[in-house]
């Protein structure tokens, strides 16, 4: 009895497995017999072991290029000229890299653009001596950067520039090296002002040194990051690069929305279990700085542009369309890929506001995206005109006038309320500083 039993279940399994085979799509019961088609072989560079590399190590690491039929292996490769000279010898198809190696050798000659902008502003903050209480109290003292000439230094003056102050003339600049040797000097009292990133802004921070200004907050666009590849390349494997640039903006996505995996991710390439440090590179870096939209900045290009030109006059007539190459951004930006991500999964928005057209290269922030830090140590009175029931706001690390707006009105759009009610110690609603009392009008 049992035996028929058993054989009767095994005939009805063999009836239910053929039935399955003949209804389903082949491949579904026995993957194995028919075989996948074989991923495309894909080599991707980057420049850096900073955070600012994350976007491309989730994307390879969650598995993103082989969901698009890539296999991709990624290849660390520290000089910027030696990663142009691999996307042009074909060594490499892809590289994510700073945005001025680019800029310099499509200058000489190079065959490369940037298809995407991953940061879009210098990603320094303004440190200063625990003295110094407001951007001004700097005239006659000692600042410092890595190199002349390198992104501390041109990040450093154009903080100093923003706030009035004229560098070498009022403010005197020293080169130290390395950021460590930076932070030390701003320690012990040698210098009064510095210029740092990650993680040597968290250390500064746990010395008690005071924040003044950050990049982002005083305006800058600037093409610090993105993803490069060559004319060449796009011309012959357009299906490839439409491939990469999709797991790339979902990678992204993944990025600024899987907050634990992410900082699992960069513990891994960054080599460190301090889970301040992951942190701080995953909020500062992560959440504020990278793009959901990662279109190049047209405008911060235009500004490296002119800073070039500045000592080579043949750079006057490069026009900043010339370095990028806007067609596969556009593409997944108009169907609205990109948006369906962001509506399928509860979202932390970027700082940086993504543009669908490029800005004007030489005017102001949109009144939209007024970026501001707060004038330290200014005394507040309520202004002629405005009733006793105006507010104090002490501008916080982060805040921008639009933020603030947002927090007191409901809308951004009434930035400029705020902006006009100030205007006697604010040179600019993009010059504030933390630390700032501006009066917000009832």
């Amino acid at each position: 009895m049992y035996n028929q039993s058993k054989q009767s279940n095994s005939r009805l399994l063999l009836i239910l497995v053929l039935i399955l085979t003949v209804l389903l799509p082949a491949g579904v019961i026995a993957s194995d017999s028919a075989p996948e088609r074989p991923l495309e072989k894909v080599t991707i560079a980057y420049s850096s072991l900073s955070g600012n590399m994350a976007p491309l190590w989730i994307t390879h690491e969650r598995g993103f290029f082989r969901k698009y039929g890539l296999d991709v292996q990624l290849v660390f490769i520290e000089s910027g000229t030696t990663t142009v000279q691999s996307l042009i010898s074909k060594d490499v198809y892809f590289a994510q890299m700073a945005g001025a190696a680019v800029i310099q050798s499509r200058l000489r000659g190079a065959d490369v653009v940037m298809i995407a902008g991953v940061i879009n502003t210098l990603n320094f903050k303004l440190y200063v001596d625990k003295s110094i209480k407001q951007p001004d109290q700097l005239k006659g003292k000692i600042v410092a950067v890595t190199r002349f000439g390198s992104s501390t230094d041109f990040a450093l003056r154009y903080a100093l520039e923003r706030y009035g102050l004229a560098p070498e003339k009022e403010v005197t600049i020293l080169q130290a090296g390395n950021m460590p040797a930076i932070l030390a000097s701003l320690e012990t009292g040698k210098i009064q002002g510095a210029m740092l990133s990650a993680p040597y802004t968290l250390r500064a921070k746990n010395m008690g040194l005071p924040l003044m200004a950050d990049l982002q907050m005083l305006g800058l666009e600037y093409q610090h990051t993105g993803l490069a590849t060559t004319q060449a390349f796009i011309k012959s494997r357009p299906e490839l690069v439409r491939s990469v640039m999709k797991a790339y903006v979902e990678g992204i996505h993944y990025y600024k929305t899987h907050r634990a995996e992410s900082l699992a991710i960069l513990a891994k390439y960054l080599r460190t279990s301090d889970t301040d440090v992951l942190t701080e590179v995953y909020e500062d870096v992560g959440l504020r700085l990278t793009a959901e939209k990662p279109y190049p900045t047209l405008r911060g290009i235009g500004i490296m542009l002119r800073e070039l030109a500045a000592t080579n006059p043949k750079i006057t007539a490069a026009r900043p369309e010339e370095f990028v190459d806007l067609t596969f951004i556009k593409e997944l930006d108009g169907s609205g890929f990109i948006d369906r991500l962001y509506k399928t999964t509860v979202a932390v928005a970027s700082r940086e506001e993504p543009r669908s057209t490029p800005a004007n290269i030489t005017g102001n922030s949109a009144p939209g995206t007024a970026r501001t830090k707060a004038i330290a140590g200014t005394k507040s009175v309520v202004p002629v005109g405005f009733s006793d029931g105006a507010s104090e706001h002490t501008v916080e690390a982060g805040d921008t006038l639009s933020l603030i707006a947002r927090k007191y009105y409901g809308t951004q759009l009434k930035w400029e309320k705020i902006y006009q009610a100030n205007k006697s110690t604010m040179k600019h609603p993009d010059y504030i500083y933390v630390g700032q009392k501006i009066i917000i009008p009832s």
